[in-house]
């Protein structure tokens, strides 16, 4: 497979103060192979991280760098990188080192494969010391809200590792500027019809300590949300011009798709017993 078969990922890196952790996950997300670009956007960075952006995107011309004139939230910044996605899969990947660039490939796979346009990372949170319990319930909660309201069945809403096509990141015109970009992303997702295919992925979660910026008053305002989107008309949740054409087109090719369907046409006849 050559170089331009395997650059199929657009990374969008939202930082905000990741001095510390920003020169460790940029040389661990370039050194992959399907990266065909990153996009990092310096959500108004009051350290150095600005100034490691513009190292890393002289010594390689994937890295495209972005800078926010203020803090305005891991949602606004992410919704500027989307505007740039030039690959045609994407993923969100945080300026921390909690999310393991090695699992690009095992996210990428169903996506590759045509069986899913939206695939979410699932932490393992039992083989993690780092949390409290009252975030590991916190998840849990808002993960059942978002089950119960869209009768879907995920494990893991708030789950960073979040890879779709890039023309879907486009047409969800998200709207949520800080953490309720999570409950955002899944709540569009889930009332355009598609299903999210997960898989299991590495998670090393940090402490309060070590930088940990979400807490229970984020959870609170994603309950909210989820109850807002549910409810919201697509056009006001899509935009006035919203065509569902697109949408239905992709389902249908989406339900079409099965790698065991892929496979048998790699057997003829006479390999099937009588």
């Amino acid at each position: 497979m050559d170089e331009m078969e395997t650059q199929l990922l657009s990374v969008m890196m939202p930082i905000y103060n990741e001095e510390r952790t920003l020169p460790t996950i940029l040389r661990h997300v370039l050194a992959r192979p399907e990266v065909g670009e990153v996009i990092a956007v310096d959500d108004g960075s009051t350290d150095r991280s600005w100034d490691i952006l513009v190292r890393f995107a002289e010594q390689d011309p994937r890295v495209r760098i972005l800078r926010q004139p203020r803090n305005l939230g891991k949602g606004a910044a992410l919704r500027r990188a989307i505007a740039e996605l030039r690959m045609p899969f994407a993923l969100v990947q945080d300026a921390d080192l909690e999310y393991d660039p090695r699992d690009y490939p095992i996210l990428l796979q169903p996506l590759r494969e045509g069986r899913a346009d939206v695939v979410y990372g699932v932490r393992g949170f039992g083989g993690h010391t780092a949390y409290s319990f009252w975030f590991v319930i916190g998840n849990k909660v808002i993960t059942l809200v978002a089950n119960l309201l869209f009768n879907a069945y995920i494990s893991d809403l708030e789950t960073g590792f979040k890879v779709l096509r890039s023309e879907l990141w486009k047409r969800l015109n998200l709207g949520g500027d800080r953490f309720e970009i999570e409950p955002d992303i899944t709540a569009r997702v889930l009332r355009l019809g598609y299903r999210i295919h997960e898989v299991r992925i590495r998670y090393y979660a940090r402490s309060r300590e070590a930088g940990k910026k979400i807490t229970w008053r984020d959870g609170l305002r994603a309950v909210t949300y989820l109850m807002r989107m549910r409810v919201a008309r697509k056009q006001s949740l899509f935009g006035q011009r919203y065509d569902d054409s697109y949408h239905r087109q992709r389902l249908r090719e989406l339900n079409q798709s099965h790698p065991l369907l892929h496979e048998a046409s790699q057997y003829s006849s006479t390999d099937v017993d009588p």
